[in-house]
């Protein structure tokens, strides 16, 4: 793990969902959900919520609330512009190019040309002489060559990639490198939106729900949590980080930015999303290569399952939990009995966790209730993209099964809907809609690379 010590005035901010007990001694909250514990002079420390790095002490208090996920850092300091080098992958996209180029003005950019029909030729598109830099690959290698082509080339501490058919927002890289002053940050990235929101159906479901769009919030990127991965559409990270774990991996023409992350992460640097800085990309909105591209990012599931044993399940539960929505799913009087069984059971285990705070059996009664919720949600959800091949044949086998499935597919879809969406979007129907074909797409992908490989494991669900 990259431990360097926060610099003073480098500020973390508890995360507002966390629950504070016993007079902000003991803190609950991040993803998965766990329990800080805090000594009296830590908690003082955090006061209003808000703990400013002044000496070793502090230092070490901030870094044990970011690494639990319980805090939100707020740097303090930045380094420069003239400290990064921004790479570009292209092959075949001029103009989207010459659009990227003149949004960049000021900043290094180095193009990796890869093997375009028409090689890329700045000298007419009105740039800054010498702010642009073209090496040419004279036969495409793919973007994951290509990038390593440039972080190669580049002598920079930090090193943007960003993809030709994406326009970055003012401010975006002042936001991502101030997280860059935590010397253990290897990788910072923006949010991704839509270039053009509005327009057709589909358009409009892309600007609420594009694959591209990690949402709203801050968070640390690590498997299983919020933000598992960060697309490298546009990501900047520290060259020294990338280098030591050779790049991207050039074999893999699918989700070699998530296999990227989890290197980068098992290599024991912090990763960070970061919201607050925007890029804009110019979505697929063709119906035919949208669906081609969804089914293209199932794919890379199979092999992301070779190379990152347990970090793909498509659920993920403790047994326990698995079992009572099992319970819950039959819609029987035994089920239902066994549900109230089990989770007795699971507030009889919480409570002596919670047995030193305020309201043990309480606080125990919540948290077996979110995580059922939360197990049955992903087990709905896995059922509509991951499994529903599966669940076709058994709504084809079923009368109850088939009218569950249609009753999750509703209200699954209206509710992801309620949660992402956007001033004059979709309304629910056409977004469910979407959203149904959206995760078919994904499942026939992964379906298909898990034939193709021969290897189940980016099918089979991780029980704790």
């Amino acid at each position: 793990m990259h431990n360097g010590r926060l610099p003073d005035g480098f500020g973390v901010r508890i995360d507002p969902h966390v629950k504070s007990l016993s007079g902000g001694r003991v803190l609950i909250g991040g993803s998965p959900t766990r329990m800080l514990m805090l000594a009296p002079a830590a908690a003082a420390m955090i006061g209003d919520g808000f703990l400013k790095v002044s000496d070793t002490d502090s230092a070490a208090v901030a870094r044990r609330l970011l690494d639990s996920g319980v805090g939100n850092p707020r740097p303090m300091s930045t380094p420069s512009a003239a400290d990064v080098t921004v790479v570009v992958p292209v092959r075949d996209n001029h103009a989207g190019l010459e659009r990227l180029l003149h949004a960049l003005r000021g900043l290094c950019v180095l193009v990796v040309d890869d093997g375009s029909t028409v090689p890329v030729d700045t000298s007419t598109w009105g740039l800054q002489t010498g702010s642009v830099t073209i090496v040419r690959h004279p036969i495409s290698q793919g973007p994951a060559a290509a990038r390593n082509t440039g972080l190669e080339s580049a002598t920079t501490d930090f090193v943007a990639f960003l993809d030709s058919d994406v326009v970055p927002r003012k401010g975006w890289l002042e936001v991502i490198l101030s997280h860059f002053s935590d010397p253990s940050v290897g990788l910072v990235a923006p949010r991704i939106v839509a270039l053009e929101p509005e327009g057709s159906a589909l358009a409009r479901y892309e600007h609420a729900r594009s694959s591209l769009d990690l949402g709203r919030k801050e968070a640390p990127v690590h498997p299983g949590g919020p933000v598992s991965y960060v697309p490298s559409a546009a990501v900047v990270v520290r060259r020294r980080a990338a280098v030591e774990c050779k790049g991207f991996d050039a074999s893999m023409h699918v989700a070699e930015d998530v296999d990227l992350c989890w290197r980068l992460e098992d290599a024991g640097w912090r990763l960070r999303y970061e919201p607050v800085a925007q890029v804009a990309h110019d979505h697929r909105i063709d119906f035919r290569k949208w669906f081609q591209r969804k089914m293209f990012y199932g794919t890379g599931a199979a092999p992301l399952a070779a190379r990152h044993a347990g970090k793909v399940p498509p659920i993920a539960l403790s047994k326990s939990t698995l079992l009572a929505c099992l319970l819950a799913a039959s819609a029987t009087r035994f089920g239902l009995l066994g549900l109230l069984a089990t989770l007795a059971v699971t507030v009889t285990r919480l409570r002596r966790v919670f047995v030193d705070l305020d309201n043990p059996t309480r606080l125990a009664g919540l948290f077996a209730v979110q995580g059922f919720v939360g197990g049955m949600w992903q087990l709905a959800s896995a059922m509509m993209r991951h499994y529903w091949p599966v669940t076709i044949v058994a709504m084809l086998l079923s009368r109850r099964i088939r009218r569950l499935a249609i009753s999750i597919a509703l209200v699954e879809g209206t509710w992801d809907w309620f949660e992402h969406r956007e001033p004059g979007g979709l309304g629910p129907v056409r977004y469910t809609a979407y959203k149904r074909l959206d995760d078919i797409a994904y499942g026939a992908g992964l379906w298909s690379g898990v034939l193709e490989s021969r290897d189940p494991r980016a099918l089979a669900p991780r029980l704790v």
